[in-house]
């Protein structure tokens, strides 16, 4: 047995550590739940043998892009064979990403940008940026099922939404947006409330990107705005379920 001066040593510092978990996970809900509170993206946990499931959205890929070209700024999505055939087309604001058994190659560029190879499945813009000296790109995979929705929230930069099957509400101040159909695409500004929901009568399978200044947080949660129900309204008298953004 080890001396008491040791055992007590070994006592008051696993009090300590105790009290340390206690306050980090008091700090982790203030995080979740209060208004300006950051809301960081969860890297997603998938693969072959745990495919993706209705739920929370989750971050696929985040990208440093430093300063971007003068002119009007475009998401293009592309999509490719293999890893390698999509790393032969990728440029310095290209990402690749494995999704939907798919190998999909996203690139912010401007208008008249191509990639060689590969099928061209969309281009999305312009994005609505506000000048900064270096960006950051996040893209979210997101699976919902008819009414499921986000917690209210916003973002430092524009987020643009792709959707490969599904409708999609967004509801901000002023009204809603609503895309509908495989495709379907919606831009929201950046600093605008939004709650976003997955509509209709199928599942909505999309991508979302968050072009933001590098130096800002991507997404902060929003308590002093409440929706008027009108993507609520699509889905007549259907439960909702709430998960994080």
């Amino acid at each position: 047995m080890p001396p008491f001066r040791s055992r007590v040593v070994v006592v008051v510092r696993c009090t300590i550590a105790l009290l340390a978990c206690i306050s980090g996970a008091s700090l982790g809900v203030a995080q979740t739940q209060d208004a300006g509170a950051v809301v960081p993206s969860l890297p997603c946990h998938f693969s072959r043998d745990t495919p993706p499931r209705p739920g929370p959205g989750c971050l696929l890929a985040h990208q440093e892009l430093g300063a971007l070209a003068d002119g009007p700024v475009y998401w293009h999505i592309d999509t490719f064979k293999s890893q390698a055939a999509a790393r032969s087309a990728q440029g310095s604001t290209g990402t690749i990403v494995a999704d939907y058994g798919t190998v999909w190659l996203f690139t912010i560029a401007g208008e008249h940008w191509s990639a060689k190879g590969g099928t061209h499945i969309a281009t999305i813009g312009p994005l609505p940026v506000r000048k900064a000296a270096a960006f950051s790109a996040e893209y979210i995979h997101s699976l919902f099922v008819p009414g499921m929705s986000a917690p209210i929230h916003k973002h430092s930069g524009p987020e643009a939404f792709y959707a490969l099957d599904g409708d999609t509400c967004l509801e901000m101040p002023g009204g809603a947006q609503l895309g509908t159909g495989p495709g379907n695409r919606l831009i929201m500004p950046a600093g605008d409330p939004m709650l976003r929901m997955a509509v209709g009568t199928v599942p909505r399978r999309a991508f979302a990107l968050i072009l933001h200044d590098a130096t800002l947080p991507a997404t902060t949660r929003v308590n002093e705005w409440q929706p008027a129900g009108l993507c609520q309204a699509r889905l007549g008298a259907r439960g909702t379920a709430m998960v994080r953004p």
